[in-house]
């Protein structure tokens, strides 16, 4: 998909400076010259096709998200159980939050978790499943929550849902 988006954004480039070749400033009213219009719109392009790639990467998640939740049979809402610590980002460059699961019933459960990754304006960047399996009763585990890909700029993260079974 990624070669195809490059092949295009290429085919994108040579028509539009192909065009900014054939037209000529024969105006003599100050105005954007067709190269900068033409790099301009490149990249406004490329930019766009960025943003696309990134929806079909969140899109891609979220669809997993719900999958994993959807496999939990008899889970009941455990956000309560959950905190979050501060976001950082990993060697790998991804976004990564520590996680404290905390078992408050009688016996040992397991936790499936959705992490949200958002912008500072509130922007879904990235969704994460986190399983946590047997913590005892009455004890907390930790874990860490890493985004799927690298994330840029400030990054919050927030427990979408957390059931326990």
């Amino acid at each position: 998909m990624e070669r195809q988006v490059n092949r295009c954004a290429a085919a994108w480039v040579a028509v539009m400076l192909g065009w900014a070749g054939l037209t000529g400033c024969s105006s003599d009213e100050p105005s954007t010259s067709p190269a900068s219009s033409a790099a301009s719109a490149v990249k406004s392009k490329a930019s766009g096709l960025a943003s696309s790639a990134a929806a079909a990467a969140v899109a891609a998640a979220e669809a997993k998200a719900s999958a994993a939740l959807a496999k939990v049979k008899g889970g009941l809402d455990a956000k309560a159980d959950v905190t979050l610590g501060s976001v950082a980002t990993g060697s790998n460059g991804r976004a990564e939050v520590p996680v404290n699961v905390t078992n408050h019933d009688s016996k040992p459960r397991r936790y499936t978790l959705v992490v949200n990754f958002k912008d500072q304006s509130g922007n879904l960047l990235d969704v994460v499943v986190l399983e946590v399996p047997d913590v005892a009763a009455g004890a907390t585990d930790h874990a860490t929550a890493r985004s799927n890909r690298e994330l840029t700029g400030t990054v919050t993260a927030e427990v979408r849902n957390a059931l326990r079974y």
